[in-house]
């Protein structure tokens, strides 16, 4: 196995295989290319996600640690199931799909700094309109206080970003998303990344190889029409 850094072809989307990806940095696989929705496709699909910052190459990353949620063991606290019945909300999905990945890039913005920049965020707008791109929306009061985007074009939901103006709002929107996919019988979330918030919820790691075999498990499952559609959804918290 080769370990290096690839340089992708404006003419191809194929990706080298993620296990070729360089140890430090760690999961750093190819770079170049473009943010095409069929580039996205296809890189999702082999377990890949760009990820880079303004003034960067587009960079393609496949860690050799991947951070997932496992729909089982995601972790619902009581302090979290108190403040819902204190402060309700409505869920949507796919109701505003471009407020919620803005509202992730200003959150980010104005903290850290961003990897979801004008570039990125016009291109999940584009997967969007193209049905493998969805968001899981709060409101109050008819208000976005918070949500959540990723891709799902097989068993999986690949979370992207979250964001809240209320307290423990990312965690409502996570626990709807979590009761979505249960429903409609889907495998787990890749999280790519693990950090500190999500472990709190339940995420784990595991070897970019069990990944992989797990992801091509995934590729039999087609979500159905109806899950994606704009809508309400009813007493997702039951």
């Amino acid at each position: 196995m080769i370990k290096q850094l690839y340089q992708l072809s404006p003419e191809s989307v194929d990706f080298p295989n993620p296990e070729y990806a360089l140890d430090e940095p760690d999961g750093l696989l190819a770079i170049g290319g473009d943010l095409s929705v069929n580039r996205i496709k296809h890189a999702y699909k082999n377990g890949i996600f760009p990820w880079f910052s303004d003034y960067e190459p587009i960079m393609w990353w496949s860690p050799s640690m991947r951070g997932i949620i496992e729909l089982n063991e995601f972790h619902v606290s009581r302090s979290l199931k108190k403040h819902l019945k204190r402060a309700p909300v409505r869920v949507t999905v796919n109701h505003a799909f471009s407020h919620v990945i803005n509202a992730c890039r200003e959150q980010r913005l104005d903290a850290e700094g961003t990897w979801i920049t004008e570039q990125m965020m016009h291109a999940y707008i584009e997967a969007h309109h193209q049905n493998i791109a969805h968001s899981v929306e709060i409101w109050q009061e008819n208000e976005l206080v918070a949500g959540l985007y990723g891709i799902m074009q097989n068993g999986i939901f690949c979370g992207e970003s979250m964001f809240h103006t209320i307290s423990n709002g990312s965690k409502l929107a996570m626990w709807a998303l979590v009761n979505w996919l249960k429903k409609h019988h889907s495998h787990f979330i890749d999280c790519q990344l693990e950090n500190p918030y999500l472990i709190t919820l339940g995420a784990k790691v595991i070897p970019r190889r069990e990944f992989l075999t797990r992801l091509k498990l995934a590729h039999s499952y087609i979500p159905t029409a109806s899950m994606w559609q704009p809508q309400e959804l009813i007493d997702i918290y039951d």
